[in-house]
């Protein structure tokens, strides 16, 4: 009886129903797979830079290197290569008053002195501070140049030259750095015979002759000795 009622409800339902339930149950026990999230992690930069130097050396203060040489004039003061150096009578000793076209005729002695190896000088060495900012050496007091003049060691065309208002003076080692340093001048010729002359002065700075049985005696030079009869 049973098995009748099966074969009724199998009748009933017919072979569509069938292939319905099995695409059901098919589907049923598939599983999607799985996606992988995308890694959102980027690759770490490098963040160290190199490491700039940032202390920089200071440049080294100038020097002036300063020597003797013999020239027509004596042993004079020189910078290294041998050239003449002069001092402006114009000058102060905290001061220089050469600039401009002065400077570029006389150009400045520029840094701090010193002396060269195994010389000695027994001028004061020192400096000065330009008004451009730039520091001038000085000797004894008196800021330092070199003449365009020159145009090799050992000479002395500058010495003496009145220029920009003032003489210029080569710096001889042993002789006094002073404006009224000069040439001496020659003693007077002697006077003509005479009963009771007496001398006379010179020009500048000579002093009196004698007096004497010959004539007055005159004076040379600007800075001569006394006259002779």
């Amino acid at each position: 009886m049973k098995l009748l009622t099966t074969r009724r409800i199998f009748a009933a339902v017919g072979p569509a129903s069938l292939a319905l339930l099995a695409v059901a149950c098919g589907s049923s026990s598939t599983s999607a797979p799985a996606v992988s999230a995308p890694s959102t992690s980027a690759p770490a930069a490098s963040a160290s830079a190199p490491a700039a130097s940032g202390s920089s050396a200071a440049p080294a203060a100038a020097t002036a290197v300063l020597k003797t040489d013999t020239t027509k004039l004596g042993t004079v003061l020189t910078n290294a290569k041998g050239f003449t150096v002069y001092w402006f009578a114009k000058d102060t000793s905290t001061s220089s008053t050469c600039a401009g076209a002065c400077a570029a005729a006389w150009p400045p002695v520029i840094g701090m002195p010193q002396a060269a190896s195994g010389v000695k000088l027994a001028g004061k060495l020192g400096e000065i501070q330009r008004s451009n900012g730039t520091m001038q050496a000085t000797y004894d007091g008196h800021p330092l140049y070199l003449f365009a003049g020159d145009s090799a060691p050992g000479q002395a065309n500058g010495n003496g030259i009145n220029g920009f208002g003032a003489l210029w003076y080569a710096i001889k080692i042993g002789a006094s750095t002073t404006a009224s340093t000069g040439v001496s001048g020659t003693s007077g010729n002697s006077g003509n015979s005479g009963t009771a002359g007496s001398g006379d002065m010179g020009e500048n700075s000579g002093t009196s002759g004698t007096s004497g049985t010959a004539g007055s005696g005159d004076m040379g030079g600007s800075s001569g000795g006394s006259g002779g009869w």
